[in-house]
């Protein structure tokens, strides 16, 4: 059950603040957003709500977390509170330390097609 369509000003607002982070990008993903650092996904924006995807790193850096899903059956991300978004050297060490964590992102490959012939 959605509470809250996030606005796109606030998606915005993070992008800006998080930009020291790397390439931090957004895009909009099952009516909500997910962030990305240089290609990794490392938080979703839902409900007007930063979530920061658990990682060891973003666990030493946030201290104490609350873990929380960013909407039904999904698993729980660190739920970043809001005011620390407008803290930009914050956000984006937090945003920094969560890629650096996470793997490099895996290519796409083009389906493989059939050399079948047809009769």
């Amino acid at each position: 059950m959605r509470i809250v369509a996030t606005k796109q000003t606030t998606v915005d607002d993070i992008v800006e603040q998080a930009k020291g982070a790397g390439q931090v990008a957004a895009k909009k993903m099952f009516g909500e957003y997910g962030l990305y650092c240089d290609g990794k996904l490392v938080a979703l924006v839902c409900d007007e709500t930063l979530f920061a995807k658990p990682t060891e790193a973003g666990r030493t850096y946030l201290g104490s977390v609350t873990e929380v899903s960013p909407y039904p059956s999904a698993k729980p991300y660190f739920l970043v509170a809001g005011e620390r978004w407008d803290d930009a050297d914050w956000l984006a060490e937090l945003i920094k330390a969560s890629a650096a964590a996470l793997p490099a992102p895996t290519r796409k490959r083009s389906s493989e097609r059939s050399n079948k012939s047809i009769s």
